[in-house]
């Protein structure tokens, strides 16, 4: 299977603009990301090198009730909003989609097939990508969807560099770290996305990706809990249903 990572997390939040203004309050950059036309969504953006926070809302109701697409990502948006914001999935990033879809298939995991993805951004930039998602849960806990960019790594990189879009933020220079999960068996929980995304285990609750974590603790409620960015202090943000943790200290 080609190698994934973790490319971003969908907050599904009811006001972009709010959620935008409690990062900015606290030196984090977070901006108009664009609209998806075709699912009725839009969102805004916050950026930790490649892997990013997205602030995923509903703009027109009525296209998002009525797309086609088996998209799991908008079809959560418009049954948990407007009365359950929170964090949803994890994004997994591939160079080869086909070739993960194919060996998801060969588990029998109910993935979609892959959809096409665009959205003009600030600049009026087309931005395009290919993702499919995933159906049902382990535990109750939601599957990643996968996600394969025009750009390669480095060339996405430079881009988002030379737009100013990658840069320190006021804040500092910080990092994405961790996703907490609670789930009812951590153990099974782990072995089931190691075996099925090939993630590789720092410990038989830990996954781990291109230096980022995933970890997962034991709790009734199936969810990712919190997001936990390195920092040079230590803060914790609360807003709209989710949890981030800032900290110099691994944990």
């Amino acid at each position: 299977m080609s190698k994934l990572v973790w490319d971003h997390t969908v907050h599904y939040v009811n006001d972009l603009e709010h959620a935008r203004g409690v990062f900015n309050q606290h030196n984090i950059t977070a901006f108009f990301g664009g609209s998806h036309k075709h699912w009725g969504t839009y969102n805004v953006l916050s950026y930790f090198d490649l892997t990013y926070l997205e602030f995923l809302a509903i703009e027109d109701r009525e296209r998002a009730e009525a797309i086609k697409d088996p998209n799991q990502v908008v079809l959560d948006a418009v049954r948990l909003l407007p009365d359950h914001e929170g964090l949803s999935r994890l994004a997994l990033r591939t160079d080869d989609i086909e070739v993960v879809r194919q060996q998801l298939l060969n588990q029998d995991i109910q993935v979609s097939p892959i959809m096409a993805g665009k959205r003009y951004d600030g600049n009026g930039h087309l931005i395009e990508w290919k993702m499919m998602t995933i159906a049902g849960d382990f535990q109750g806990l939601p599957y990643p969807f996968v996600i394969q960019w025009s750009e390669s790594d480095h060339e996405r990189r430079e881009r988002l560099k030379n737009e100013r879009i990658i840069s320190e933020h006021p804040a500092g220079n910080l990092s994405m770290h961790k996703a907490v999960f609670q789930v009812p068996d951590p153990v099974a929980t782990v072995s089931h996305w190691s075996t099925i995304f090939q993630l590789e285990k720092s410990n038989p609750t830990e996954l781990v990706t291109d230096g980022k974590y995933f970890v997962f603790k034991q709790g009734n409620e199936a969810k990712l809990a919190e997001l936990v960015i390195k920092a040079n202090y230590e803060q914790i943000i609360k807003f709209s249903g989710a949890c981030y943790r800032l900290t110099s200290t691994n944990f």
